[in-house]
């Protein structure tokens, strides 16, 4: 996001920067999106970070030893269970810990060593996805912060230029594409999150 912001920043001084005309930064132009921009900030921040925890875990989860299966069925076909149950127990992952599940079954209806082992599965999923709720709630929060940022500033514009006689275009257009920013930040937080 950071990229794609910078890139956009880029572009607008080379393209053609008007000698004289000042060329707005992006952090210049999200400081003028007013203080509903802050938590709008805190939210980005716990969406990227939500993210990454969340990235890490499934990678940590993910990383089997691709020997792993076969160590435990030779152990297993070779009538020594408790050197499977070790090195399950030594393997700090979710496949492993079905697997002790189903070790510590064995001798049991086929029926009760899937279903405990379907159990484990279910509580390993549910840790892996423990902070997705997270980020479901930053992707629908973020938008309704930037429309608030949008409707509240609009409304103070609006009382501003009743005092004023003859306001031009040009003031009531910069005036808005101010106030709009909220709105934009909302939406692209809350689309980076949902994704």
């Amino acid at each position: 996001m950071f990229d794609i912001l910078l890139q956009v920043d880029s572009l607008s001084t080379v393209a053609g920067a008007v000698p004289g005309e000042k060329v707005e930064t992006v952090w210049g132009l999200l400081s003028k999106g007013g203080p509903l921009m802050i938590p709008l900030g805190l939210l980005f921040a716990l969406a990227v970070f939500f993210f990454i925890e969340r990235l890490m875990v499934i990678r940590k989860a993910g990383q089997v030893d691709e020997n792993f299966m076969s160590i435990i069925r030779d152990h297993i076909t070779n009538g020594n269970v408790s050197a499977a149950r070790s090195l399950t127990k030594n393997t700090n992952n979710p496949v492993a810990r079905m697997i002790d599940k189903g070790i510590q079954r064995i001798g049991k209806p086929i029926d009760a060593i899937e279903k405990s082992m379907e159990n484990v599965g279910k509580l390993e999923m549910y840790k892996m996805e423990k902070n997705l709720n997270m980020l479901s709630i930053i992707s629908r929060i973020a938008p309704l912060f930037g429309f608030v940022g949008t409707i509240v500033g609009l409304v103070i514009l609006l009382k501003e230029f009743a005092t004023i006689s003859n306001p031009s275009i040009s003031q009531i257009a910069d005036a808005m594409y101010i106030k709009l920013i909220t709105s934009a930040s909302g939406l692209i937080i809350g689309m980076l999150a949902y994704l």
